[in-house]
């Protein structure tokens, strides 16, 4: 269990506001968004994924933004990019705002809406629902507890809580890992358009978690929190092995005021070993079927067999 020390500050208050409580944004025009990461080639499961994404905007007769979610320095790469984009509008998806169209939220590439991330930061630490965290990776390593399952990350044991207070003292997040405070014993409940209800608990299904990483750049959680809010995103559709991480983004949207989008979770494609598809299977991703001469449509039905 998730150390149990905690402080008292104003936002203590919205740590007890019931998840159905924040207002969602199911009444606005439709708008949805392809979020790829070019750290690697498309392959079949980010072609099911996005294709559904694609089709449940035309049936809404809405918008599809496409955000290139480049915050990776060291993995993302111009030529991913470009490739991504080839082979999204080669299977027939098309969208109405990305970084190749333009549109009125750019710019549409993480990259470059650093500002929008320190703004988020900034409100999070100015709420006190953030604290910066010292653990190296051996500390982490060496802790007693064990991660959850296989595709998570471990429990953080809560060593660096006890700096909360510090907070206030940061003028940028640079330096540090910065960790979200979850209220240990909370139940986040949601309904996901595909995959039924859901229920985790927070301190127990996963613990405070990096919004921003040691190396200045701001993790995925926050990030796509602060863009789909930006965005006006209404509906969020992504694979079924980010469900919890679903959970985890309704604490921030919470403690940002933010309207919550509804969320659909994919299906993942898997291999003939039955493990998830990942961008190291090259055999398998949309370049490559594509050059061994397959259509989209045989594509498409590898991707509804998988």
């Amino acid at each position: 269990m998730v150390n149990q020390t905690s402080f008292r500050n104003p936002s203590d208050s919205l740590y007890n506001l019931p998840m159905d409580a924040v207002p969602t944004m199911q009444y606005l025009p439709y708008r949805g968004r392809l979020a790829p990461s070019p750290t690697g080639l498309l392959h079949l499961g980010h072609a099911r994924t996005f294709w559904t994404a694609y089709q449940r905007a035309l049936a809404q007769q809405g918008t599809l933004v496409l955000r290139n979610e480049d915050l990776d320095p060291q993995r993302s790469k111009d030529s991913y990019a470009t490739a991504m984009i080839e082979d999204l509008r080669w299977l027939g998806i098309g969208w109405q705002e990305g970084p190749d169209v333009g549109g009125p939220f750019a710019p549409y590439e993480q990259s470059r809406r650093r500002d929008l991330y320190l703004q988020t930061w900034r409100k999070l630490r100015d709420g006190g629902f953030i604290y910066p965290c010292r653990c190296s990776r051996k500390d982490l390593a060496m802790s007693s507890v064990a991660p959850n399952d296989t595709d998570d990350e471990p429990l953080y044991p809560g060593k660096c809580r006890t700096r909360a207070a510090e907070a206030s003292d940061y003028e940028t997040p640079r330096g540090l890992n910065w960790r979200f405070r979850v209220p240990d014993g909370e139940m986040i409940a949601f309904d996901d358009l595909h995959q039924g209800k859901q229920r985790f608990v927070a301190g127990r299904d996963f613990g405070d978690f990096v919004i921003w990483r040691r190396d200045d750049v701001p993790a995925y959680q926050s990030a796509v929190v602060a863009d789909d809010s930006a965005m006006q995103v209404t509906e969020v559709v992504r694979g079924v092995d980010l469900l919890k991480s679903t959970a985890r983004q309704l604490l921030l949207i919470r403690a940002l005021g933010l309207p919550v989008p509804s969320y659909f979770h994919c299906d993942l494609v898997r291999d003939e070993a039955g493990l998830r598809l990942a961008k190291r299977h090259d055999a398998l991703s949309l370049r490559s079927l594509r050059e061994r001469g397959c259509t989209p449509q045989e594509v498409l039905d590898m991707c509804s067999s998988g």
